[in-house]
């Protein structure tokens, strides 16, 4: 007796055979009913087996692509992201009304029949010839299947999803074959379970779990049978049966397969007229699809996961391969954001800074010790609006952020001293620090060619009565200019240098920054983490951790998951103990009775720099605890506003320093993400205090000036500001009592175009 299947109709051979034996119909009955131009079908019986016995034995079946799940580090739901929205279920998860819908409407004779209905192909091709056009197609369930497996293999390539779509003999030839194996491999019930699970509903679902939520809010196994049939009829033409944009289209079309399923039995005659007359019932989920959904502002940390993905090797060798993966989706990733630490982020940016303010703000917290961001918001939404952005101001250029960072000034110079703590030099060192000196020379760099002072620069101090000698402590808190850059020029820019190397501090877009004296000052675009991650190396006892934001990811493939390898924080001794506590002694001063009073926080040991940079463009605060590092940034991503009598988050301004904008904005961000923890302590050295001097100070506090580039606000006066732009882009010595200057310079004077100059000392143009 022939072969039986447990599915029903004829064996694989059998099947072939008697598809490739009907008369003319050889190798083209299938092409001939969405083809019916085709002349005489167009394919010789000859072609035809040669065709289809070349054909491989068996299809590849990639994994249907789903959606991609991240979490905080308690699990709690950031954001979705998809190629393609779809939640694969199981058959027995799928109301017994949407199977029968299905088959209804689409291939009411699907358990009667193998791959191929030949009586169905006949019928259809009967009826086309006497339309003279496509009235009926014949293609079975278990060949749509196929056309859908060749779709998802196309991923969103239009030219190879073109190819799995068109309409031609050989494509049918190559579907049929495969149709064959398939019923042979799975049999109905899982072919049925497949093409749920990958046909496309419209409204950006794929399957069958992803339609009944969108359109129902509710799983597939809790569709009643008017519901069930409005989704089977969607699946014919998804665009024209849109029940969203078409009710009274989409409705006609439910009725059909209501019908339908009362002539085949699947429903009785009153359970479909009844149904008929229901309405459609729709409950619409909007697609909540990309890092623009994140919850609690965490949309750029959102983004900023998914660069990690492709741009790290652990996660494929090229970056093609890593794309793969990210787009096949079906990834939990849990991440290290902390909620209480998010929150605290965005509820004190955005009540300190307005998304529409003229001036932007960015935070990130990390954890000293392991690396982990804990934290990462800004005052413009992510978005693409007025007032929004996807630029994330926290990351380097690579990751998704702005083209070089911002400019640091005095937050900087912590770096410095702890080098020289490393060369040797006694907490109480001291240098002459007058009110303004030419940059000294020569300096020692790493390659023994010492920097020159070829073209005479200088650098002064916040005012004339800031004079010195100064010892490093009352150096620090004043953040005194000239005290810094005769450090410099006494330990060489080496050590500068190697610790920078140490702290992985680099340029916004990747580059090392330039060995020359200015950069004591803070000159050069750095990210917000990357001062973050620098900073906790010193509450961490000199301890640097990479910065890392994924846990874990386990990725789901069919019916099975497994567990992805995730890169992994490397820490390594950036500089000595006794270093990293003389500069938490040095900086907990600047908190205490410094420039970042405003900043300090009243319950647990902190530490901290305030800097602000060239003509108020930028101010920042970057700080720390035993437990907890975070750097803020306030200024324009374009580096056009000057935050000089500006309101800023409701708050009028004459003058925007690092203390008074970003320390706040660090304080209430801090205060609310160590809520409830540990406080810990530093392990704080004795560093005699100086005798006391009075000086006299700016009317806003500020120890570091309204004037020009420089330290914390700029130093200098009009004519050493000019020197500086023409010599090197702009140097941290800008102008004094105005941004503006007082006489005219000539157009084209100052360009700084490679954001360095030609001495690579100052900020150029070309902002984000």
């Amino acid at each position: 007796m022939p072969k039986k299947r447990s599915g029903g109709g004829l064996s694989p051979t059998q099947q072939a055979a008697k598809f490739l034996g009907v008369s003319v119909l050889a190798g083209a009955l299938m092409a001939g009913i969405a083809l019916p131009a085709v002349g005489a079908l167009g394919l010789a019986a000859k072609g035809s087996v040669e065709s289809f016995d070349e054909l491989p034995a068996n299809m590849k079946t990639p994994p249907l692509s789903q959606r991609t799940t991240i979490l905080d580090a308690n699990g709690g739901q950031i954001a979705t992201v998809y190629s393609r929205d779809r939640t694969v279920v199981d058959l027995k998860d799928i109301s017994p009304y949407m199977q029968k819908a299905i088959v209804a409407i689409e291939d009411s004779r699907f358990y009667e029949h193998g791959a191929i209905d030949l009586k169905g192909v006949l019928r259809a091709l009967n009826k086309n010839a006497q339309s003279g056009g496509v009235a009926e197609g014949a293609s079975t369930l278990t060949q749509q299947y196929v056309k859908n497996v060749f779709v998802e293999e196309a991923g969103d390539d239009p030219t190879k999803v073109a190819q799995a779509t068109q309409q031609t003999v050989g494509r049918k030839i190559v579907e049929l074959k495969y149709a064959i194996q398939v019923e042979e491999e799975l049999g109905k019930k899982k072919i049925l379970e497949n093409y749920l699970n990958i046909t496309f509903f419209g409204q950006q679902a794929y399957g069958v779990e992803a339609a009944s939520r969108r359109y129902f809010s509710k799983s597939a196994k809790d569709l009643n049978v008017q519901e069930a049939a409005l989704l089977a009829g969607i699946v014919q033409s998804p665009s024209r049966y849109d029940p969203v944009n078409d009710e009274a289209e989409a409705t006609k079309r439910r009725n059909v397969v209501l019908e339908r399923m009362a002539q085949v039995g699947d429903i009785s005659r009153a359970e479909a007229d009844k149904a008929k007359k229901a309405p459609l019932g729709l409950k619409v989920s909007q697609p909540k699809n990309g890092c623009i959904t994140a919850v609690k502002g965490a949309g750029f940390f959102c983004d900023y996961v998914r660069e990690v993905f492709l741009n790290d090797p652990v996660f494929g060798k090229t970056r093609e391969d890593r794309a793969k993966i990210w787009n096949q989706g079906g990834l939990t990733i849990r991440t290290t954001l902390d909620p209480q630490s998010q929150q605290a982020v965005q509820d004190s940016l955005s009540d300190h800074v307005k998304k529409n303010d003229s001036v932007a703000a960015a935070a990130t917290l990390v954890e000293p010790g392991t690396g982990k961001i804990l934290g990462m918001g800004q005052s413009k939404p992510y978005g693409y609006g007025k007032n929004e952005t996807e630029i994330n101001y926290s990351v380097d250029h690579g990751m998704g952020g702005s083209n070089f960072g911002f400019p640091t000034g005095s937050t900087f110079k912590p770096f410095v001293a702890a080098a020289a703590l490393e060369q040797g030099k006694p907490p109480t060192q001291q240098y002459s620090s007058p009110y303004e000196m030419p940059y000294p020379d020569p300096v020692q760099t790493c390659d023994g060619k010492p920097w020159i002072n070829q073209n005479g620069e200088s650098v002064p101090n916040e005012d004339e009565s800031e004079v010195g000698p100064y010892p490093l402590k009352e150096a620090m808190a004043l953040s005194v200019n000239t005290y810094f850059v005769q450090m410099v020029a006494d330990i060489g820019l080496c050590p500068v240098m190697n610790m920078l190397d140490g702290l992985h501090v680099v340029q916004g877009n990747g580059d090392k920054l330039p060995e020359v004296p200015a950069i004591s000052l803070g000159s050069k675009g750095i990210s917000p983490l990357t001062m973050a991650t620098a900073y906790a190396a010193f509450a961490s006892r000199g301890m640097y951790c990479t910065p890392v934001a994924i846990e874990s990811i386990t990725q789901k493939l069919g019916d099975k998951q497994k567990s992805l390898a995730v890169p992994k924080s490397t820490c390594s001794r950036a500089m000595s103990e006794k270093t990293a506590d003389t500069i938490n002694t040095l900086l907990r001063g600047v908190v205490d009775s410094g420039t970042g009073q405003e900043a300090g926080l009243t319950d647990r040991d902190s530490a901290g720099k305030t800097g602000t940079t060239d003509e108020r463009r930028n101010a920042w605060f970057v700080g720390y605890t035993p437990n907890l590092s975070g750097a803020v940034w306030v200024g324009s991503a374009t580096q056009e506003v000057k935050m000089v009598n500006i309101t800023i988050g409701g708050v009028w301004h004459e003058k925007v320093y690092g203390g008074r904008v970003p320390g706040p904005i660090w304080r209430d961000a801090m205060a609310g993400a160590l809520t409830g923890k540990d406080a810990g302590s530093f392990n704080l050295v004795d560093i005699p205090d100086p005798e006391k001097k009075e000086k006299d100070r700016d009317d806003d506090g500020d120890e570091d000036n309204d004037n020009g580039n420089g330290d914390e606000n700029g130093n200098g006066n009009a004519v050493q500001g000019l020197i500086g732009g023409l010599t090197d882009g702009g140097t941290d010595t800008g102008g004094t009592v105005s941004p503006d200057p007082s006489f005219s310079i000539p157009e084209g004077w100052i360009e700084g175009a490679d954001g360095g100059g030609n001495n690579g000392n100052g900020n150029g143009g070309n902002w984000p």
